[in-house]
């Protein structure tokens, strides 16, 4: 049976460290406050002009070299980010550019958060068509240079890093579901009437009547920056994640304690906290990277499959289950044969 799998993993995260003692200097807060509502503690932040894909292809070139192939063998490149190097085009085609593989699609997504899930079961449903047998999926992030970093955005600057996580997806034949790697599955979900709990309104076609992306006006009244409705995307952050990673299992009839790691969306540590809970599983079946580099959207769980990895936590043969939710809102969830 024609599957698909992950072959190499890769990432990559500037190396300037933020941490919150660092943010106290820059807007009202404190360290306590910041570890005890979201649980991180640093994060990384670009220093040296890197855009997006200068983010991406350091993650590219890893996940090239684990997965023990060409780069001349992908033929096809999925680019998740909410962060683009520029307006148009596609993040995706300057990061073909710079790994020089003219010709092959170049595809960028806007899923936020919830990116790499929605990447994942992309790149699964080309590679099980036959169209395409090794796909390069990035999620990758720069949020620092769009961050208010003044007491007036405290709240959610305090949240993101920049980073960038790669995975080589692959064809291959799978002839014991129970122990060759392979995507086992992957539920897509958004519901469009919460939209603006959590969003940039500007610069865009939606903004005004004046048929203008962007003005004076927009940009004195902060409409640049990310607005969020904290209460309200925490709640339904952990229904929608538990809903959607049940019905993963369900259908495979598995049970949460059956997968052996777990690499949920890095937005709020106690997202993740009340998420095992609901669950009833053990916090070590979660591996969390939020505490050192903060929220970097699509790019938080190919990030932590990497640091899984080399940590020795995440090993061939092992059932992993992964979930996000994002604005939008969106969310997901999905099952690996690692």
């Amino acid at each position: 049976m024609k599957r698909s799998k992950i072959i190499g993993v890769g990432s990559y995260v500037p190396p300037t460290i933020f941490t919150n003692h660092d943010l106290e200097k820059m807007m009202n807060t404190s360290d306590e406050w910041i570890v005890q509502r979201t649980g991180i503690k640093e994060r990384r932040w670009v220093q040296d002009g890197e855009s997006t894909s200068d983010l991406a292809l350091h993650a590219a070139n890893e996940a090239i070299k684990n997965a023990g192939i060409s780069k001349e063998e992908i033929d096809m490149i999925i680019f998740a980010t909410i962060s683009p190097d520029h307006e148009f085009p596609g993040t995706g085609c300057f990061l073909q550019a710079k790994l020089n593989l003219p010709g092959i699609p170049a595809i960028d997504i806007r899923q936020q958060c919830s990116g790499f899930v929605y990447g994942l079961s992309i790149a699964d449903s080309f590679i099980r068509t036959g169209q395409y047998k090794k796909i390069l999926l990035i999620g990758a992030e720069v949020h620092s240079s769009g961050l208010n970093k003044t007491p007036e955005g405290r709240d959610i600057s305090v949240l993101f890093g920049d980073g960038a996580g790669a995975v080589i997806v692959s064809e291959c034949e799978v002839n014991d579901e129970n122990k060759d790697p392979h995507i086992i599955s992957t539920y897509l979900h958004a519901d469009g009437s919460f939209a603006k709990e959590l969003w940039i309104c500007a610069p865009g076609t939606g903004v005004n009547k004046n048929n203008v992306r962007i003005d004076h006006s927009m940009l004195d009244q902060g409409l640049h920056f990310a607005y969020m409705n904290g209460k309200k995307v925490f709640t339904n952050a952990v229904k929608r994640m538990c809903e959607v990673t049940l019905k993963c299992l369900n259908n495979a009839k598995l049970k949460p304690n059956d997968v052996d790691l777990y690499l949920f969306h890095q937005a709020n540590l106690r997202i993740n906290e009340a998420l095992a809970e609901r669950l009833e599983i053990h916090p070590d079946k979660v591996f969390n990277t939020i505490h050192k580099y903060a929220n970097t959207t699509a790019a938080t769980i190919p990030i932590g499959m990497n640091d899984a990895v080399k940590a020795g936590k995440l090993k061939p043969g092992m059932l992993v289950g992964v979930a996000a939710f994002g604005s939008g809102f969106t969310w997901c969830s999905g099952l690996i044969r690692y």
